[in-house]
Formats: C-alpha cells, sequence, structure tokens
C-alpha cells in the first residue's frame, strides 16, 4: 500500500505502511544540549526582535503623547481623558502600517530558530 500517511506527534511521511516503524529522533541521531553561550545568545536574539517589533508603536505612541500634552498645557485644558483617543487612534493607524514589517520580522526569527533546531 503507497499511500502516504503521516505519523503523529513525529512529522515523518511514510511512503509505505509496511515502513510504519516508529521512527524517533534518539533513533536518526543524538541530542546535543545548549550552551551556555547558544542560550545567551537565542534569548540576545529573541529581546532584540521584541525591541525592533514593537518599535515603531511605541515611538508613534510617545510622540503622539508629548504633542497632546503639550497642547494641553499650551491651551489649559486639563482633561486627563483627552489623550487616549488620539492616542489609541494613532497606535492602531500604525499598526496597520507597520504589520507586514511586524510579520516579516517575526517570521525571521522563526526561520533563525528553526535553522538552530534543525542545525543542532
Amino acid at each position: 500500500m503507497a499511500a502516504s500517511r503521516r505519523m503523529r506527534g513525529f512529522g515523518l511521511m511514510v511512503r509505505d505502511a509496511r515502513k510504519c516503524a516508529l521512527l524517533t529522533m534518539r533513533e536518526k541521531k543524538e541530542y546535543r544540549n545548549m550552551t551556555g553561550a547558544e542560550t545567551l545568545d537565542v534569548a540576545r536574539d529573541a529581546i532584540w526582535t521584541i525591541v525592533v517589533v514593537s518599535s515603531p508603536l511605541m515611538i508613534v505612541g510617545l510622540v503622539v503623547g508629548v504633542v497632546v500634552s503639550l497642547f494641553q498645557a499650551l491651551t489649559q485644558i486639563q482633561e486627563q481623558t483627552l489623550i487616549f483617543v488620539p492616542k489609541i487612534l494613532a497606535i492602531f493607524v500604525t499598526l496597520l502600517l507597520a504589520l507586514p514589517f511586524m510579520a516579516d520580522a517575526l517570521s525571521a526569527h522563526m526561520m533563525r530558530i528553526s535553522s538552530r533546531i534543525i542545525g543542532g
């Protein structure tokens, strides 16, 4: 029977039903523990990706907050809730514009992590 089957939990494609032996990663190659330097490198890369992905929204929120606060100080309007509507709208528009960049950065990070897992 030459039908393709997908083994659950292992992600291996089996072309022949007679070869459905349960294969594990240990049978294919030995595990290698990560060193401290590799762990720190992965953590540093993850933190940098978070900073790069979140920075457009944070910068826009900061700029809009400062501009609205300056406007409130100049006009002596002391409404505490005035800052929220422009800031939410600006961050939402920035999110729509920056979403392709953010998805690309997260996808590149996932590819780097996947290559580390596969490469060993």
